[in-house]
């Protein structure tokens, strides 16, 4: 069983990376997010499942640098202006498109 994972929108202010990858059910998902803006305190990542709109699947804010519940866990650096989204032990519904997002 594969399960596919698609970076969201690129733009200006945020980029992320990898676009695309395939994981096997079980392994662990890593997806990166860096932003242009030192101003940005609050970081929403989303997830976008076929034939739906995106929904909110966990945010940070800049006070903290790492965030955890259950499987799905945000890191964030801001001084090199990154973050990263990491889920352990890839289920069937984590397929979809995750987009990183700053304000």
């Amino acid at each position: 069983l594969s399960l596919s994972f698609q970076a969201g929108v690129r733009s200006q202010e945020v980029s992320q990376s990898p676009r695309s990858l395939t994981v096997q059910e079980g392994e662990r998902v890593s997806m990166n997010c860096t932003y242009q803006n030192s101003a940005f305190n609050y970081f929403p990542w989303y997830k976008q499942e076929p034939g739906k709109g995106p929904e909110l699947l966990m945010d940070i804010r800049s006070n903290r640098n790492k965030k955890e519940n259950k499987r799905v866990t945000i890191l964030l650096n801001k001084r090199d202006r990154h973050l990263s989204l990491h889920i352990t032990n890839a289920q069937t519904g984590d397929s979809g498109a995750y987009f990183c997002a700053g304000s």
